[in-house]
């Protein structure tokens, strides 16, 4: 339970990676949802 434990959160910041215990935030994507204009 510390830095070599790969499925701990502490491990998972000094790798660099992510998962369960470690999600990404929901924040700005690279490509926005742009949704189309409805034709009448």
């Amino acid at each position: 339970m510390g830095k070599g434990d790969i499925k701990s959160r502490k491990g998972k910041i000094a790798r660099g990676s992510y998962g369960m215990t470690r999600p990404r935030k929901p924040g700005k994507s690279a490509a926005p949802k742009v949704e189309p204009e409805p034709t009448v």
